[in-house]
């Protein structure tokens, strides 16, 4: 059977997803302490809200959003405020946070919904728009773009198409599998809010071949509704937006242009759950579903999680690393980052953590001269040339690598997975993006 996919380039790396694909979600105990940075999101951080002594509840405000382009955090567990401090983020940025912490004696005070609104599908646009907005919602599979934002287009870019990406083809990761096959009327109620917001009568959900029951539980869920549920090819990076815009609606953004200028939105399965919950319960984003994952991991599982736990009680939580655990990532093995620290929190944007065996991790080997194979052009799904882009880069001949488009590139990495020279050709071109300007 041949199912739907985009044609330019893709790889098809192992897998790997048996290691917790079959794992039901685990509500992780919460944290005596959270550490929850004031920036999870594309844009401007948060201005602290408390001060240090303060007593929060779980799900107040504890970070204003400085901008359009921002969203709030909430703490995630009730407390004391214990400090401010800053936390070394996976990217390697120092970002600003709140440290909350639960005296011993003091049981957990969850939160609770003060409401359940069964009827917000009948609410207008721009309440549904602020409820989603107050809970804090950004996009949950890693880019972290603020969702009232990303739902607030233009005049003159009219959206007719939601696309939920339910692809998950980063290897090892199954958070958005296991939430559609555990909570599929949650994501399509997410994804008719989103439609209802934007104005839109058609909704799609994308789903990888590889999560037949995800596929048969998303239809059953979405029977009634005019929503087109398409099963995709296994094929990296069949989740990219852009990827997932060409496959399902054979559409193409334009090169430095976004979904909205093809008129479609695209969100996440995690960040359609989230806004189903805030719309009918309130609910802020303060806990999300982690993939604790990989060989180096003794027990791997899926976790829902408090914002601001650190990943070590993760990690602790799974049985600890194995002896031959090599690396720690933030994210999945293709676009993730390595964890520097340990002490580092869960954001809004951690849909994994993958814990890789020192066999598999690479990063330290030597690499070589280019040898003008063309594996990397074959590899690249927006039609670049990467190799261009790696050599300029490396002769930090940085504006050069713009005459071939090197801005149009979003990093999936799979120009140098394919590399047989083991080029760092993908870290070679973010370090390009951070010498020139677009």
């Amino acid at each position: 059977m041949s199912f739907t996919t985009f044609q330019l380039g893709g790889i098809h790396p192992p897998e790997r997803k048996e290691l917790v694909a079959a794992s039901a979600i685990e509500e992780m105990k919460s944290p005596q302490k959270v550490i929850i940075p004031l920036s999870q999101h594309i844009g401007a951080p948060c201005k602290a809200s408390v001060e240090v002594g303060q007593e929060v509840k779980a799900g107040q405000v504890i970070g204003a959003p400085e901008g359009f382009v921002s969203a709030a955090v909430h703490s995630s567990i009730g407390g004391k405020v214990a400090a401010f401090e800053s936390v070394l983020m996976p990217i390697g940025r120092m970002v600003p946070a709140i440290v909350v912490e639960r005296p011993a004696n003091r049981q957990d005070e969850a939160w609770h919904p003060a409401q359940d609104d069964k009827d917000y599908l009948k609410r207008s646009p721009d309440e549904l728009k602020s409820r989603i907005k107050a809970a804090g919602i950004v996009g949950m599979g890693g880019a972290t773009f603020p969702t009232h934002v990303k739902i607030s287009p233009p005049k003159e870019k009219p959206i007719d198409a939601v696309i939920i990406n339910g692809a998950e083809c980063e290897p090892y990761l199954c958070a958005d599998h296991r939430v559609m096959l555990e909570s599929p009327e949650p994501v399509i109620e997410g994804l008719k809010i989103l439609m209802t917001v934007l104005g839109v009568s058609k909704g799609y959900v994308g789903i990888e071949a590889n999560k037949p029951d995800a596929v048969e539980r998303m239809l059953e869920a979405a029977k009634g509704a005019n929503i087109e549920v398409r099963t995709l090819q296994i094929k990296y990076p069949q989740g990219a937006e852009k990827m997932l815009i060409k496959s399902i609606l054979d559409r193409e953004v334009p090169a430095g242009g976004l979904p909205m200028d093809v008129g479609v939105v695209v969100q996440n399965v995690g960040t359609a759950y989230a806004i189903y919950e805030a719309c009918r319960y309130g609910k802020p984003l303060i806990e999300r579903v982690v993939s604790v994952t990989g060989g180096g991991v003794n027990n791997p599982k899926n976790l829902r999680v408090k914002v601001g736990t650190p990943i070590s009680q993760l990690i602790e939580s799974c049985g600890g690393l194995k002896s031959s655990a090599g690396k720690v990532i933030s994210g999945g093995p293709m676009m993730g980052f390595a964890f520097f620290d340990l002490n580092t929190p869960v954001t809004k944007g951690t849909s994994g953590i993958v814990v890789l065996e020192d066999k598999d991790a690479t990063g330290n080997d030597k690499y070589y001269n280019c040898i003008r194979c063309g594996r990397c052009v074959e590899a690249c799904p927006m039609g670049l040339m990467p190799l261009m882009l790696s050599l300029y880069s490396e002769k930090g001949h940085y504006a050069d690598a713009k005459d071939y488009k090197l801005f149009d590139c979003f990093e999936c990495g799979s120009c140098t997975y394919v590399c047989p020279a083991n080029r760092p050709i993908v870290q070679q071109i973010k370090l390009a993006k951070t010498q020139v300007k677009p």
